[in-house]
């Protein structure tokens, strides 16, 4: 059973106009513009006896997903979460709570994250919000760009009795001369920097691994960096007729590369530029760093960064004035 809202107050009608308007006109867009509705529909399956008025009230979904979706967009832990809906005007008229209606504790965004992940929902959520971006028009479909990005965790400790408190699903690589330890996050976008696809894999797993996946759709091109570079794969991609635009490298005992093989790296290389802006929000919301313990957990937590990504990159996308 769905919880019920008592409703907008004479207090809320007074206190409307307050709040930041950079704030304001921001979720004034995230309501117009994203579906609710139709996100909320495809995961409505996380309450089954809601209809029948079992168990406790729950929040309502669309209540929720926006709770989720502002954590991702402003950088918010679970505390913080609880302490700005309690706090901040704007952020409880986005979500649909009024100034006299109880709040939503931490506890409950744990609880529905947990739901939503043990449901396999973080997928249900991320493919939702691609395939409503690509009907809208805003997916190119003129090439998928790849990249990966370390999301580094903690190295932990050696405790007395000689386990260690380091997670144990997270793993070592190296990458220029430093060593990492933690999780890998791999991406395909399209080339205005929209995430099209993507895994995540410990920090062991070479780059390259996941491109064949992220790749298998793409009919035009596909632009990475040298990690990508493999002869095999070039070849493949020309049998199918896509651009290979990977970066390639001097072979060994070749002292440099042909001048028209340079101007062709310059030129992926700026195509493929794009996919680091991703990670470059990611990084300014605290995303170097792994929150949680344990591959799922983290790998959930990616989805619903890259879906608050995805959202808000499409509105810089709209024609002017939209």
């Amino acid at each position: 059973m769905e919880r019920k809202s008592h409703g907008w107050t004479l207090v809320d009608g007074m206190t409307m106009d307050l709040g930041g308007p950079r704030t304001a006109a921001f979720f004034d867009k995230c309501e117009t513009l994203i579906p609710w509705d139709q996100l909320a529909k495809s995961v409505a399956d996380l309450y089954p006896n809601s209809k029948r008025g079992a168990g406790r009230p729950h929040w309502p979904i669309p209540m929720m997903l926006k709770c989720l979706m502002i954590q991702k967009w402003y950088g918010l832990s679970d505390p913080q979460l609880e302490e700005m809906l309690r706090d901040r005007l704007s952020f409880r008229r986005f979500v649909g709570l009024g100034l006299q209606e109880d709040t939503p504790d931490e506890t409950t965004f744990v609880v529905f994250r947990r739901r939503l992940r043990e449901a396999g929902h973080d997928q249900t959520l991320f493919h939702k919000t691609f395939k409503h971006l690509e009907k809208q028009g805003f997916i190119l479909s003129e090439g998928t760009l790849v990249d990966a990005s370390i999301v580094e965790s903690p190295r932990g400790r050696k405790r007395e009795d000689g386990s260690h408190t380091r997670d144990q699903e997270a793993s070592y690589t190296r990458k220029r001369d430093r060593t990492y330890h933690g999780f890998k996050a791999h991406i395909a976008t399209d080339g205005q920097g929209l995430i099209k696809d993507y895994r995540f894999t410990t920090a062991k797993v070479h780059d390259s691994q996941c491109m064949d996946e992220l790749i298998q759709k793409e009919k035009k091109a596909v632009y990475a960096d040298s990690a990508y570079m493999d002869e095999k794969r070039k070849t493949r991609l020309q049998k199918r007729g896509v651009y290979c635009g990977i970066i390639e490298r001097r072979v060994r005992g070749q002292e440099e590369l042909p001048h028209s093989r340079q101007l062709i790296n310059r030129y992926c290389a700026m195509v493929r530029a794009v996919v680091e802006h991703p990670f470059a929000w990611m990084h300014q919301m605290g995303r170097r760093r792994a929150r949680y313990r344990g591959l799922r957990r983290n790998a959930f937590d990616f989805a619903m960064l890259a879906m608050a990504y995805n959202w808000k990159r499409s509105f810089s996308l709209m024609p002017y004035g939209r």
